[in-house]
C-alpha cells in the first residue's frame, strides 16, 4: 500500500481517497443490518463498519485521521497528512435506500488543503474530486457554478429550515451535506446554505471541490472552516457568486 507524507504528490493522496471510497462502498453494498448502534444518538451501526473499512486503508497509507466516528486516531505529527472523514453521510437517507448519501474525505497538511473527494455510495459510480491548483471534477469531467446571480432566481440547497420564506425561487433539503455542497460546484443548485451547524467532516472536501470548481464559499459568522477539533461546529454557505453568497447571508 502506497505511503503518503506532505512530499506526496496532490495524485497520489487523491490515489488513496479512491482506495477509501472503494473500501466503503464494499461495505455499504452488502449491509443488511440498517439499525441503530446504541452507542449514540443518531448514530448507525452501518456508520461504524464504513469508518473501520476507511481506517484499514488510511492508517495503513501512513495518515492521520478525524473522523466523526472515531475522533483522532493515527500519528498526528507536523508532516502527517490528515485525512478528516465522513465515512457515511447521509446515514438516514442510506438506512431508507434514498440513492443520496456519500463517503466524505478531505485530505490536509499543515500547509492547507491538498485533496478531496465525495463519492455518492448508492451505486459507486458518482464522485467529486478536487486538487489544490489542480480544479475540480465530477466523474472526471471538469466543473463550474451556475451563472445565477439573485437570490429570487436561485434554486437553493438547504440543511434545517428557515424561520420565514428568505426570497429564493426554490429549495431542496436532500440530507446529504457533503453531496448538497457538491452540487452547487456542479451548477446543478445555485447555493447552499446551513442554517443550522455541522462537523467539519461534514463540508471540508466540499468546500475545497466548490473553491476549485469557482464557487464561492463562507461561514455565517466569519469563521474559519478548517478545524481539526471534533466538538468545533460551523455553519457553511456555499454560492455560485459573491453577490448571491451575501444574499444567502442575510437568510439567518
Amino acid at each position: 500500500m502506497m505511503k503518503l507524507s506532505v512530499a506526496s504528490s496532490n495524485i497520489e493522496i487523491l490515489q488513496v481517497l479512491h482506495e477509501v471510497a472503494d473500501a466503503t462502498y464494499a461495505v455499504l453494498s452488502t449491509n443488511t443490518d440498517w439499525g441503530l448502534s446504541g452507542q449514540r444518538p443518531t448514530q448507525y451501526s452501518i456508520d461504524l463498519r464504513t469508518d473501520a473499512a476507511a481506517l484499514e486503508v488510511l492508517h495503513g497509507a501512513g495518515c492521520a485521521v478525524l473522523s466523526e466516528e472515531s475522533g483522532r486516531t493515527g500519528d498526528w505529527h507536523d508532516d502527517a497528512i490528515i485525512v478528516v472523514m465522513d465515512p457515511l453521510d447521509g446515514s438516514t437517507n442510506a438506512s431508507r435506500r434514498v440513492p443520496w448519501y456519500a463517503t466524505a474525505l478531505a485530505a490536509i497538511d499543515a500547509s492547507g488543503q491538498r485533496a478531496s473527494l465525495v463519492a455518492n455510495q448508492f451505486t459507486n459510480t458518482d464522485r467529486w474530486t478536487a486538487t489544490t491548483g489542480g480544479g475540480a471534477f465530477h466523474n472526471g469531467v471538469p466543473i463550474g457554478p451556475s451563472s445565477c446571480t439573485q437570490l429570487s432566481q436561485a434554486v437553493v440547497g438547504v440543511s434545517g429550515l428557515p424561520k420565514k420564506h428568505p426570497g429564493w425561487a426554490q429549495f431542496r433539503a436532500l440530507g446529504a451535506a457533503a453531496l448538497d455542497i457538491c452540487l452547487v460546484a456542479q451548477g446543478t443548485l445555485d447555493g447552499w446554505v446551513d442554517l443550522s451547524s455541522h462537523g467539519v467532516w461534514d463540508y471540508l472536501a466540499s468546500v475545497h471541490i466548490c473553491r476549485e470548481a469557482g464557487a464561492v464559499v463562507g461561514e455565517v459568522q466569519n469563521r474559519d472552516l478548517m478545524v481539526t477539533e471534533h466538538a468545533e461546529r460551523r455553519s457553511p454557505l456555499v454560492a455560485a457568486c459573491p453577490q448571491l453568497l451575501a444574499a444567502l447571508r442575510q437568510v439567518l
